[in-house]
């Protein structure tokens, strides 16, 4: 005798046996108890999730008469009366499931229709279960609105979809919608958990996980994935075995990436994706793998707490967040999730994986018209900036000021590249910032002509140059900023690569907490709020607009002037 699938035999019965769609259990709980119900539903969501089962659970919940035969609508079906038994079964008369993508038509749906004005053989309701209705054609759509509206008491409809943008509105609006949710991985490794011990088969909690993320949310995937692992491991389901049944990647294989990409180890790298192809694993899944192991560094290095100590790659996640900058996760990301439509267009699977770690390699993020960007950056200690403070800029610091960031910038260019950079940027700088480093230049417009976009543009808008001394050994500039979240050792450090490619010297930037009076932010935003007054004051002395207001009460909404 064989055994149902997993999929079958562990469908949930009644509601509190269904797993992650509490919303929906609790609004259809309350409904039937209060005896508050609607005519028709319609539940949305992917595969796997529950549709189905919510709708033979209602059923059941609609036409129960209870162990004794006298039973009401309840909102806890028995599963002993006959409407239940046969409901589980599939032959109650009174509930009926339709197929919307193999009867579709118009002449389908009539039929149905017609059957519908004729009261339940057997039960309280008739409930009609429509799958996949978003395949209904647009004609079989209208025959049903009349009846879908104003249904005959006895009829229940249930509608279910995995794609509710293909419903017309006129259907939606008849209907309550329930959106069902993804399930997500732990609620799925905790049921495989349940069924596996009481299958009584063992498994390791890795293989589990694997198996959970592979189903991407859907539970009834997952049983059948389980299924299938059980097959293949003929005994315990581990974590080695998954992983060859499915082809996915092991995540030592993502570190070993990662360290290669750390240690700018291309043969590494081009090594780790030939024995990938040896072992047949799937590329187009080791970049997703990949893509989602990055947004945890990303993530841990922004907010560290979101690193859960359960992970198992917890603590490579965190030793990996500090190996890399933020701006190169973030690149790493985008390589990654882009690469993945490009293994179509490749010789091969394998090439496309490998040139897209050789991009990740190549590519280093860095300032428009730059070379490989150098962080330079380092924090200063309180002592240390005290000490790099002369006497001349004493006076002039603010008593609330408070070291930062100090940076060095990356070694000068070659002599020739700083002479044509420097006349360039010199001929597009609208002010007294020359090429001369001699005399304290004009740091707004210095910081409006240099070649910088970005975090590092972000940071030089909100600076104020404090102190400018010039030596033999290049020139020290201190600037303060009340952003100090900015000076991020990679954009101190381009930033002093752009000012010594202007100079054609080394320039050495400390930047300093405290209050900054005039920013080039600043500055701006001032001169625009100017326009945008007096611009208000255009419109409020022009003729015409005096005219309206006078004759019909017409008025200039504040804030809607903007300035040519």
């Amino acid at each position: 005798m064989t055994t149902l699938a997993l999929a079958r035999s562990w469908r949930p019965k009644s509601f509190p046996e269904l797993l992650g769609q509490d919303h929906v259990v609790k609004a259809l709980t309350h409904a039937l108890d209060q005896g508050r119900l609607h005519h028709a539903w319609l539940f949305t969501g992917t595969r796997g999730v529950g549709k189905t089962t919510i709708a033979r659970i209602l059923a059941k919940a609609l036409n129960c008469i209870g162990p004794d035969g006298q039973g009401k609508m309840t909102s806890q079906p028995c599963g002993k009366c006959a409407a239940c038994l046969e409901i589980d079964a599939g032959r109650y008369v009174d509930y009926i499931e339709m197929d919307a993508a193999s009867n579709r038509g118009v002449d389908e749906m009539a039929q149905l229709l017609e059957k519908a004005s004729y009261a339940p053989s057997n039960g309280r309701f008739k409930v009609y279960m429509i799958d996949e209705v978003h395949m209904l054609t647009n004609h079989a759509f209208n025959a049903m609105l009349k009846t879908l509206e104003e249904p005959p008491e006895h009829v229940k409809f249930i509608l279910a979809t995995t794609d509710p943008q293909k419903i017309p509105v006129t259907i939606l609006s008849r209907c309550l919608q329930f959106n069902l949710k993804q399930m997500p991985v732990p609620l799925i490794v905790e049921h495989l958990q349940t069924v596996l011990a009481a299958e009584k088969v063992e498994s390791e909690i890795g293989a589990l996980r694997v198996l959970a993320k592979a189903a991407q949310g859907s539970m009834r995937d997952a049983l059948s994935l389980t299924d299938q692992a059980i097959a293949y491991a003929a005994g315990t389901v581990t974590q080695e075995s998954v992983r060859n049944m499915l082809g996915t990647l092991d995540d030592a294989y993502l570190i070993q990436v990662l360290d290669a990409l750390a240690n700018k180890d291309g043969a590494a790298l081009v090594a780790v994706a030939q024995e990938m192809g040896e072992r047949s694993m799937s590329f187009s899944l080791a970049l997703q793998d990949l893509a989602s192991l990055i947004q945890k560094i990303a993530s841990a290095q922004v907010v560290p707490e979101s690193v859960l100590d359960d992970w198992p790659e917890a603590a490579e996640i965190r030793r990996l967040a500090t190996v890399f900058s933020k701006e190169e996760a973030q690149l790493f990301y985008q390589i990654a999730i882009t690469s993945r439509p490009d293994l179509s267009l490749a010789p091969d699977e394998q090439t496309g994986f490998s040139m897209a770690l050789l991009r990740m390699l190549a590519f280093r993020p860095g300032s428009a018209g730059s070379g490989p960007s150098q962080s330079a950056g380092s924090v200063s200690t309180p002592a240390a900036a005290s000490n790099a403070n002369t006497s001349k800029s004493a006076s002039a610091t603010p008593a609330a000021t408070k070291p930062a960031v100090s940076a060095a910038p990356a070694p000068a260019a070659p002599a020739a590249a700083p002479k044509a950079a420097t006349s360039s940027a010199t001929s597009a700088a609208p002010s007294p910032a020359s090429a001369s480093s001699s005399e304290r230049p004009d740091w707004h417009s210095l910081m409006r002509a240099l070649p910088v976009r970005g975090l590092v543009q972000q940071l030089a808008h909100q600076t104020e140059l404090q102190e400018w001394v010039d030596s033999a050994q290049g020139v020290k500039a201190t600037v303060i900023t009340s952003l100090p979240q900015l000076a991020s050792a990679d954009c101190v450090g381009r930033l002093s690569e752009a000012l010594s490619v202007h100079y054609g010297k080394k320039v050495q930037i400390e930047v300093v907490e405290g209050a900054v009076e005039k920013t080039v932010a600043k500055i701006d935003a001032q001169v625009q709020q100017e326009k945008r007054q007096n611009a208000e004051e255009r419109i409020a002395a022009d003729p015409f607009v005096q005219q309206l207001e006078r004759e019909f009460g017409a008025k200039v909404v504040s804030g809607s002037v903007r300035p040519a």
